[in-house]
């Protein structure tokens, strides 16, 4: 009976242990697959024309105060088909020793930066989209005022942008007014870090299939006068236009080329003055695996300016690594940039390189270092005590590429007596920076970076720099 006993009740319990189990099996995946499936609160992005709000279709998901003008909807039945206004406050507080490192006599200045942006997003439907921002910028207290300061109100992008999505690809257009940022933004930007970001009047198209990607647009840049509002403009004397391939290699990191042509009519260089032609070739890795994370990039310039040809280059690498086993997750950090300057002044080549469109904080938000004419090594270590809490330290080491060209400041702008005098040797400086987000719509930061110059700048009438920014941003 021992040996019976077990026989006979294993045919009855099995099978109901098994059809339970899988019972329970089905149903779990069941949830699983409904919470993945469930729509997530879109999250506020830099470029806010990128958000879809569509998701708040589903009541349970408006939560949040202004959840009523994010998603207003047009056509009943379609979830794509709705209006959403938003709007993004950005402040921050300045304290400058001195800009250009004091050269010329220019004084220490304390001052408010203000950037206020509000926007109208219409979604016609899952393939149409007309985008309006506005954008108001203010300089409380500055003591010199540049287009990059302050902008009253003015259209900053204005835009009817087409999406149709196939199984042989992706196809997106838009034209207007319209920005671009590729890639760390070395060279064509949006410029965020300043407080006028930059616009384009343009034409994009873009075709993406599997792991390639494909690029072109023609523009004419925004040109501001800051002056009085609506008075920004665009015309055929400053013209941008670029081809660009993506592909994904080694898994998702990202190998890509692009040709610009750039072109400005009476553009002023130390060595040469006149309309401006450039061609720019720019190739980019970038990728991250086993913790390594880096990006390197390089440009050449060719063309020709008031009869002169030009002929020069750029290079950038960050790269770092990751210790993510330790806690606050230490991140070492080595970027080491390059760009030519010229050589041979009175003759008949332009080595200046034209940093084009930069971003106004690759380097630091102090605003002491240009892309152009120079060798940089920046090693950093960045920490994330919280969640929320991001804390970078760096020491920057600059050189000159050639002493027969200047040491330049942002965007490129050289640094007067320093053009043919004293050494390749520009300076130290060390960076301090700090990131927190409070919540998903209330953004802070603090920067400050103080630069040891060396002789050359201090011969040329210079000081040492010192520079800390206060932020806050504020985006519904």
């Amino acid at each position: 009976m021992t040996h019976v006993e077990p026989q006979s009740k294993a045919p009855t319990c099995r099978p109901r242990t098994i059809f339970w189990t899988v019972c329970w099996l089905v149903l779990a995946s069941a949830v699983a697959w409904a919470d993945d499936a469930a729509p997530q609160r879109p999250i506020i992005k830099t470029n806010r024309w990128q958000e879809d709000w569509s998701a708040l279709a589903n009541l349970e998901l408006r939560t949040e105060p202004f959840d009523a003008i994010k998603y207003i909807p047009i056509m009943p039945g379609d979830p794509k088909s709705y209006l959403s206004f938003g709007a993004t406050l950005r402040e921050r507080f300045e304290s400058v020793n001195a800009a250009g490192f004091g050269v010329g006599g220019t004084k220490s200045d304390n001052y408010v930066i203000q950037r206020l942006q509000f926007h109208a997003d219409v979604h016609f439907d899952e393939h149409w989209q007309l985008f309006l921002q506005f954008e108001d910028d203010r300089a409380f207290g500055k003591n010199v005022t540049t287009p990059v300061d302050q902008d009253p109100l003015d259209l900053r992008l204005g835009f009817l942008a087409y999406v149709n999505a196939t199984e042989a690809g992706t196809f997106k257009a838009r034209v207007g007014r319209q920005d671009f940022d590729f890639d760390l933004q070395r060279f064509v930007s949006s410029r965020d870090g300043p407080n006028v970001r930059q616009s384009f009047d343009a034409v994009w198209g873009d075709w993406e299939s599997g792991p390639w990607r494909f690029i072109g647009f023609v523009s004419q840049p925004v040109q501001y006068d800051f002056q009085h509002p609506f008075d920004d403009t665009s015309n055929s004397h400053f013209r941008f236009h670029t081809l660009r391939v993506e592909r994904q290699v080694l898994g998702t990191n990202e190998l890509s080329a692009y040709y610009s042509f750039y072109q400005k009519d009476n553009a002023k260089y130390l060595d040469a003055s006149g309309n401006e032609k450039r061609n720019v070739f720019d190739v980019r890795f970038a990728g991250n695996l086993n913790h390594v994370d880096w990006d390197l990039e390089a440009m050449g310039q060719t063309g020709v300016i008031g009869g002169k040809d030009i002929g020069a280059w750029a290079v950038g690498a960050r790269t770092g690594y990751t210790f993510a086993q330790f806690a606050w997750q230490p991140r070492l950090g080595l970027q080491i940039d390059a760009a030519s300057g010229d050589h041979h002044p009175a003759d008949n080549v332009l080595g200046t390189f034209n940093p084009l469109f930069p971003n106004g904080y690759y380097f630091t938000l102090a605003g002491f270092t240009g892309y152009v004419n120079l060798f940089h090594v920046k090693p950093s270590l960045t920490v994330k005590p919280a969640t929320n809490l991001s804390v970078m330290g760096a020491l920057g080491f600059q050189w000159r590429e050639t002493t027969a060209d200047a040491i330049y400041v942002q965007p490129n702008i050289p640094v007067a007596g320093t053009a043919g005098k004293g050494s390749a040797w520009s300076g130290a400086y060390g960076q301090l920076r700090v990131d927190y987000r409070f919540n998903a719509n209330l953004a802070g930061a603090l920067e400050a970076v103080h630069y040891k110059i060396g002789n050359t700048i201090r011969q040329a009438g210079g000081h040492d720099g010192d520079y800390v920014g206060v932020e806050l941003k504020y985006a519904l």
